[in-house]
């Protein structure tokens, strides 16, 4: 290991493309999926933003967002014994007519109010939710106005021909498919026009997690009726609905494969050079007396530095653009587990460009010293 550590250091403009190569592959990797993480968690605010534990809804709905009327009666299939509180909640597309023209496709949000509301984001104050148990009164994102078309509280517009008017506003909310719309299920009717006495899902606050799942499991007994569902299962599904109707993460994918292979590609070959520029060293090593898997050894703790070393360059570089991505806008999810998994892949990807320079080792022989 010392002698890998001191050969890279002595020869590190010849190392330093494969630790550079190394570093970009970790970058992009981490950021790419971090990008697809926040893109998509987009989609499920509604449910991760409530205090809710089971989302009940249409059989097959696949997202939030793409939710069928129900009727609020069958609040009676709850196992009560289990339950704290249910509630309605409404969602749906409209589209918004802007007050400086055009239109705009939106996701209209109806929930109750109250302090212990479970559809209710938890980012509304109680003064927003106070001015919006009067009907007609709206919330949106800050970052959407321009979108919308208005450019301040107080604004007026109008959403499905209904007119509309904004009394408050959250931050860090913007929708994937369209302006999130939050109000009062009164509202919400008044614009969705549902069917009498029919919602999009029902929610219930369960006495703990495992009573979330005792709930589901109770209610999958209507399977032709209704679907069941705890919040973290409804939030994963409504991701994965998104991943693949769009095929972003496809494209990320790729683009992130496409990173590792060039960074394989050139690690490999860096490595592969610089043990070729090395051969006579290696000959000298051989008529010493060293055997070839102490080399191949060497040649492995190499490609194990130059691994580290991308990776330490990689590091802050990954949170210092996911800083600057969300600074502009682009919500970047970095959890643990994807900064180690983006450690894991890109250091296998430096260890097998190490065996794969070992190939070159076949040529040393001592017999060259003397040519």
């Amino acid at each position: 290991m010392s002698y890998s550590l001191i050969t890279l250091w002595y020869e590190r403009q010849r190392f330093l493309p494969g630790i550079l190569a190394v570093a970009f592959s970790a970058l992009l990797i981490a950021l790419q999926c971090g990008l697809l993480l926040g893109l998509f968690s987009i989609t499920s605010i509604p449910i991760d933003m409530s205090n809710a534990d089971v989302w009940v809804g249409h059989p097959e709905v696949p997202s939030v967002d793409l939710g069928r009327p129900i009727p609020e009666s069958w609040m009676s299939y709850f196992p009560m014994e289990e339950v704290e509180q249910v509630e309605p909640f409404i969602e749906g597309f409209g589209y918004w007519d802007k007050p400086t023209g055009g239109m705009e496709l939106c996701v209209i949000i109806g929930s109750r109010m109250n302090p212990n509301a479970l559809g209710a984001i938890k980012q509304l104050s109680l003064e927003n939710r106070m001015a919006l148990a009067q009907l007609g009164a709206i919330v949106v994102d800050e970052g959407e106005f321009g979108r919308l078309g208005i450019t301040k509280i107080g604004d007026t517009a109008e959403v499905a021909g209904r007119r509309v008017s904004i009394v408050g506003t959250v931050s860090g909310l913007k929708s994937l498919a369209g302006p999130y719309v939050f109000c009062s299920l009164e509202t919400a009717k008044s614009l969705l026009r549902p069917p009498p006495d029919q919602v999009t899902f029902l929610l219930a606050k369960t006495k703990s997690k495992e009573a979330a799942k005792r709930v589901v499991e109770h209610l999958k007994a209507y399977p032709r009726k209704i679907a069941a569902f705890t919040s973290e299962d409804f939030s994963l599904r409504s991701r994965l609905h998104w991943l693949f109707k769009t095929k972003a993460g496809v494209a990320l994918g790729l683009a992130a494969m496409l990173g590792l292979l060039v960074g394989a590609v050139v690690t490999s070959q860096t490595l592969y050079a610089a043990t070729v520029s090395q051969l006579k060293e290696y000959a000298v090593l051989r008529a010493m007396g060293i055997p070839r898997w102490r080399m191949a050894f060497s040649v492995l703790a190499q490609s194990f530095w130059v691994g580290m070393a991308g990776v330490a360059i990689a590091i802050p570089m990954i949170f210092i653009l996911a800083a600057a991505g969300s600074g502009a806008g682009a919500k970047v999810l970095l959890p643990w587990w994807l900064l180690v998994g983006a450690v894991v892949v890109t250091m296998s990807m430096a260890l097998v460009s190490g065996l794969w320079a070992l190939r070159s080792l076949r040529l040393v022989e001592p017999v060259s010293l003397l040519r």
